[in-house]
């Protein structure tokens, strides 16, 4: 995660990070955290919506590990960072838990197909697509009733 995220999200200046960042620099080697050569950082801007270059960053953003993220707690002394930081933990978790289910369940359906004939295969594709999230989630309308009359308003 970058540096601007983790401090909007720690509730703290990114320059109060890094600074924090900074005074304990043996406990972020370079696996936990790096900085953004020029050209990942304009290729990063260049993939991301952005109003305008003016203002901005003086310095190439930092981007942290999982390991670096669970660092900064111990950094940043502040109930938020804490309460942040075990939230971060718990979503890396459902993140890799998710990954390692779909992956898991994908390897079992190729080898269960294997073993039957090709009657098989549309049940197989489907369950393989139900598997792959759709690429865009069409909007719900909204339940309950609504009257067709426009009611006056008394004025």
């Amino acid at each position: 995660m970058l540096d601007s995220a983790l401090a909007v999200l720690y509730r703290v200046p990114t320059s109060r990070l890094n600074e924090a960042v900074k005074r304990n620099i043996k406990r972020f080697p370079d696996d936990f955290m790096f900085q953004l050569t020029k050209e990942e950082f304009q290729n990063l801007i260049s993939q991301i919506a952005t109003s305008s270059e003016h203002g901005g960053r003086r310095k190439l953003p930092y981007v942290f590990t999982e390991q670096g993220i669970a660092m900064l707690s111990g950094v940043l002394n502040s109930d938020v960072a804490i309460d942040v930081n075990i939230s971060i933990m718990r979503a890396f978790v459902q993140f890799r838990r998710m990954g390692l289910s779909i992956v898991d369940v994908k390897r079992k359906i190729d080898s269960i197909e294997k073993k039957y004939d090709k009657q098989f295969k549309i049940v197989f594709d489907a369950i393989r697509q139900l598997l792959n999230p759709p690429a865009q989630i069409s909007q719900k309308r909204k339940m309950g009733f609504t009257s067709p009359v426009k009611k006056n308003r008394i004025e």
